[in-house]
């Protein structure tokens, strides 16, 4: 009697040791498998273009196409910005799109770069004058694309979670587009949520 009870929990204990063994295994290989993906899909940093001549920069740019985001939600079409250096030495920001009923809105901020002088990172702000010293008042404001003639331009933040294509123009040349939009693929931009903005 004492030996078939014996044999049952040998056997026993070999099955539970088996079981243990099984999910150890199965508990590693999804460990390694989601180790794998995580790797896969790692989001490297943003990268900003080296530097900025900020002269150049100035003056107005169309909206050809962005991420949508809660701030622009009455934008139609039509939307441009307009840079102007101010006396301090940042950046007037004029933004302005076409709402419904036709009309023309208007917000006005100020830019200021980050770093040195060309530094291409710059943050900016629609919160009134009293309110700068608060820094949750300020967007990131990085270029990370723009062609040598500053004639198309690729604006976003460290987060991805913004993203605006630029141009000098209205319309812009189709190949210079898609090069653009290969390079956003390159620094991992999701770029499904892209919307293209109508310019009257």
């Amino acid at each position: 009697m004492f030996k078939k009870i014996k044999i049952k929990m040998i056997l026993l204990l070999s099955q539970i040791f088996i079981c243990v063994a099984f999910l150890q295994m199965s508990t590693l290989a999804n460990a390694q498998n989601n180790t794998q993906a995580n790797s896969a899909t790692e989001l490297q940093p943003v990268k900003t273009i080296p530097s900025i001549d900020v002269a150049r920069y100035l003056g107005t740019w169309y909206e050809i196409a962005k991420f949508p985001n809660w701030f622009q939600r009455k934008c139609l079409s039509g939307t441009n910005a307009n840079y102007q250096l101010k006396e301090d030495g940042n950046v007037k920001v004029t933004n302005r799109c076409k709402v419904e009923g036709g009309e023309m809105a208007q917000a006005i901020g100020t830019a200021r770069q980050i770093g040195g002088a060309t530094s291409p990172k710059l943050e900016v702000r629609f919160a009134p004058d009293w309110l700068a010293a608060l820094p949750f008042v300020w967007g990131d404001y990085w270029v990370i694309d723009l062609d040598p003639q500053y004639q198309l331009a690729a604006v976003s933040d460290p987060r991805r979670e913004y993203l605006w294509i630029l141009s000098r123009t209205p319309k812009v040349n189709q190949k210079s587009y898609d090069d653009l939009l290969q390079r956003l693929i390159t620094q991992q931009f999701d770029l499904s949520q892209l919307s293209f903005t109508p310019q009257d």
